[in-house]
Formats: C-alpha cells, structure tokens, sequence
C-alpha cells in the first residue's frame, strides 16, 4: 500500500468516525469463511456495516478524529473490525446472538455517544444500553401517565367538580 493509498484510507476512516456516535471494535480473526459472512450477513440484517481495518490506520484515523477515544487506541492489537451502528445496542446484539454459535467475535471496546467501553465482558452492559428513541419513549410514556389519571379522574366522576375532588383525594390516599 503506498503512501498515498494509506491517506486516503485514513481520510475516509477518519470520515466514518465522525459520522457514526456507535462504533464498536472487535476481533474477528479465526472465524471461517463461511462463519465469515454469516456475521456480516447478521450485521447486514441489523443495519451495521462491519469493516476489517489496518490497526495503525484506524488508530491515526483516531487521532485526526474531533472526538475523543480514552484508551480505545490502546485495544488496536491483533485482528480488528469496526463495526458502525446507529443504536448502542445494535451491534451488541448481534455480537451476543453470533457467540451461541461461535467463540468470536469478542469485544474489544466501543464507543457510544461519547462514551467508552472497554473489554469484552462488558457485553452484557452493551445489550442493556438503551437508543436515544427508546429513552424518550419512556420519558413521554411517564409524563402522560399523570395526566391520564386526571383525564380518567374527570371521566369517572361525571365532570362534577365535587366528584372531582373525592376522586383525585381517593386516589392520592
């Protein structure tokens, strides 16, 4: 590879990292052909781009990037994938799901929405993370429910002010 070729690698890995909030690091090696492209298969379906990269370019990717990486860089040893992700959890997931039939792939560490995680037994915690969409959902789920009970409150009582007051203060108690 020259060294016109290993920039323009960088540029765009560098390009990858600033567009993607979820990126996961992970050691792929040993998997067969076969198991090979069943993982990328999986990563397909679960909308993750998966990519074998060069430790020293993703590493000098890193360091051109506008985020910050902690000890990520420190985890570029040996065979590394990324795999790029728009839930947390996503490819987490896929990772869980791939090694009740295999050893690999393990977890090096991730980075979601700033975040880092390092080591392959935090997998489990990675499954668990919850996106962004799901977060709001719960907030929007608990601010209706009082206003439901006031809604249900009015309902019950006939609209009388005085069947108001006794519902809401039999519900309270």
């Amino acid at each position: 590879m020259t060294r016109e070729e290993k920039s323009q690698v960088i540029e765009e890995l560098t390009a990858q990292l600033a567009d993607n909030t979820n990126i996961y690091l992970t050691d792929i090696s040993g998997l067969d052909a076969v198991a090979t492209s069943n993982l990328r298969r999986a990563c397909f379906k679960a909308n993750i781009k998966l990519a074998v990269v060069k430790n020293t370019l993703l590493e000098k990717a890193m360091e051109a990037s506008d985020k910050e990486f902690g000890d990520l860089p420190e985890t570029l040893k040996g065979n590394t994938s990324v795999m790029y992700s728009e839930t947390g959890n996503g490819p987490a997931k896929v990772i869980k799901e791939f090694r009740k039939k295999s050893e690999k792939p393990l977890l090096k560490g991730a980075f979601i929405e700033e975040s880092i995680y390092i080591g392959d037994d935090l997998l489990d915690t990675l499954v668990e993370i919850k996106s962004r969409e799901e977060l709001i959902g719960e907030i929007v789920g608990l601010l209706q429910s009082p206003a439901k009970n006031v809604i249900s409150a009015l309902k019950s009582s006939g609209g009388k002010i005085a069947g108001i007051v006794k519902t809401l203060s039999e519900r309270e108690g």
